[in-house]
């Protein structure tokens, strides 16, 4: 049985894969995070201070794998609020590969990632391909993917990289989805319309959650995947596409408006997976689709 350390245990994915994963007979999970308790109520909870030393050494030696969950998610907040995201995107992961290879570099980190690394483009995107960085966020997550590698080639720690685009769907108490699948369906209850910035052309995969989990966790248990980075697969659609959905599935309708000047600089145009790369490698095929969760919601 494997020990798997979640870091960062009160955020959407951390809750999600230990919801679904706490039950498996082959690993024995642990959470981690800052707050007094863990927000279900998981038994094997502990807070923590992720940049004390002591604290991450009682985590890194006593797991074989940590999923790294803890991070600063946005775009026009990471020029705002530069000093958290430069503390809890980077220097918190810092601090955790510096004491894994002093103590126990033999642990595996799993490490989620971002689409925003990628320059847009109408193709499906593989892991090689072209990158840009719009917003803090997007850089700081890349900043972390090569962190993870210059720690592997120096001290052995192992390391998977899941690259993430819009995940949605969740198991959580009150929470029945993220990110833009949650934003518009909130949008239509709250309003009775979804608004879409331009034509809502720009296209994106979308990840059902549990899809989504079992990936982190095949990524995380599987040597093959010791040392790689992957894009995680789903269904590729337009916005517009997505908004006509969730409008034929709960009513409403859509309106179009212009783009926020500061909104429309940040924008990286359409991405798309190619996620070839890990399905092949684990035989990772299953798809969940967005019409089928919509009869569920």
């Amino acid at each position: 049985m494997k020990k798997i350390a979640v870091v960062g245990a009160n955020g959407y994915l951390a809750r999600n894969f230990t919801h679904l994963y706490k039950q498996n007979n082959q690993i024995d999970i642990y959470t981690y995070g800052y707050e007094d308790c863990h927000m279900d109520n998981y038994e094997k909870y502990q807070k923590i201070d992720v940049f004390n030393p002591d604290d991450m050494k009682y985590v890194v030696c006593n797991c074989d794998i940590i999923y790294f969950f803890t991070g600063k998610t946005g775009t026009l907040q990471g020029f705002k609020q530069h000093d958290e995201f430069l503390n809890l995107n980077i220097r918190s992961l810092i601090n955790t590969l510096n004491v894994a290879k002093d103590y126990n570099p033999s642990v595996k980190i799993v490490f989620p990632s971002t689409r925003l690394v990628y320059e847009g483009s109408e193709n499906a995107l593989s892991e090689d391909d072209k990158k840009q960085f719009l917003t803090p966020y997007a850089l700081q997550k890349f900043m972390c993917e090569e962190y993870l590698k210059m720690y592997s080639n120096l001290y052995g720690i192992r390391y998977s990289v899941a690259r993430i685009c819009v995940p949605y769907g969740s198991h959580i108490s009150n929470i029945s989805s993220y990110g833009t699948i949650g934003f518009f369906v909130d949008q239509i209850k709250k309003n009775g319309k979804i608004k879409l910035f331009g034509d809502g052309e720009q296209r994106r995969t979308f990840t059902y959650i549990d899809d989504l989990c079992e990936a982190l966790y095949s990524i995380g248990v599987n040597s093959v995947c010791d040392n790689q980075l992957y894009n995680i697969g789903g269904e590729n659609l337009s916005l517009k596409q997505l908004a006509t959905m969730i409008v034929g599935k709960l009513g409403g309708s859509i309106e179009y408006v212009e783009w926020p000047v500061e909104t429309k600089k940040i924008e990286s145009g359409s991405t798309i997976f190619d996620s070839s790369k890990l399905d092949n490698s684990i035989n990772l095929y299953k798809r969940t689709k967005i019409n089928d969760w919509l009869k569920e919601i």
